[in-house]
């Protein structure tokens, strides 16, 4: 019985040897049909990166914590480690960063703040 198996399991391996075993290939011939309402699309805007945050000490000697970030257009700040944060926008960069009451001049070597309720101050890092 073993001599009759012998040349069945050669000639199973030569017939399957025979035959091509390529992958199914899927492919998609119609076009994307959300194509033109994307193409009509402005190009998104990420949102910037944060460049530094840099710790200010106040003429009235309170202490701000400002972020700044990428394009000069956006900062963050915080009147202490745990205060509530504002964020504070400039048309383009090199303007003063704004919000209602808030006005923000400077970089990251020193600054001029307005608070609400507050006169302008200076403050260096």
């Amino acid at each position: 019985m073993k001599k009759l198996l012998l040349p069945a399991a050669a000639l199973a391996l030569v017939s399957l040897a025979a035959c091509e075993n390529k992958p199914t290939e899927v492919t998609s011939t119609s076009p994307d049909p959300n194509a033109a309402e994307l193409a009509k699309r402005k190009p998104v805007e990420l949102p910037p990166m944060m460049t530094s945050e840099v710790t200010f000490r106040c003429k009235d000697q309170s202490v701000v914590i400002v972020d700044f970030f990428q394009g000069e257009k956006q900062v963050l700040i915080k009147p202490e480690k745990e205060g509530s944060i504002t964020k504070l926008t400039a048309e383009k960069a090199g303007d003063p960063y704004k919000l209602e009451g808030y006005e923000l001049k400077g970089d990251k070597s020193g600054i001029t703040l307005t608070q609400p309720g507050k006169p302008a101050q200076a403050c260096k890092a």
